[in-house]
């Protein structure tokens, strides 16, 4: 009969795989109610049109994600290969790359309550906040 202290390498083993799968399991718990957005507005220039696509995307993700997105502003007249990657065919367009789905808004993006939708900013732990 062995003693409890006499453990197997395949026992050692299965210990140290459960305990890493639960450390991972409590961090993916963690990692997700807090998800990171990652956005890409793609505009026209200085236009008056591009200036309030930029201002209504930042208030928004200041309002309803402080510190849990990053926004690329791409200026497609300068950066015309990038646009053509993401096969863009109007401006102002945002791109959501993360959290998956990915997902496009192409036009005025103005209306707070239909861009917040369409990010799924209106449930979950993030509450939309009116200004």
């Amino acid at each position: 009969m062995r003693k409890k202290a006499d453990k197997t390498k395949k026992e050692i083993r299965h210990e140290r795989t459960s305990d890493s799968s639960s450390r991972f399991e409590r961090l993916l718990i963690r990692t997700s109610s807090s998800e990171h957005y990652s956005l890409r507005l793609f505009i026209t220039g200085t236009s008056a049109r591009s200036n309030c696509a930029v201002a209504a995307i930042r208030a928004l993700c200041e309002d309803l994600l402080p510190g849990k997105y990053d926004l690329e502003v791409v200026d497609i007249y300068q950066q015309p290969l990038k646009a053509m990657d993401a096969q863009i065919i109007a401006a102002p367009t945002l791109v959501k790359l993360l959290p998956k789905p990915l997902k496009r808004f192409i036009g005025n993006l103005s209306n707070r309550e239909k861009v917040a939708f369409g990010l799924d900013l209106t449930g979950g732990d993030v509450k939309y906040a009116r200004a």
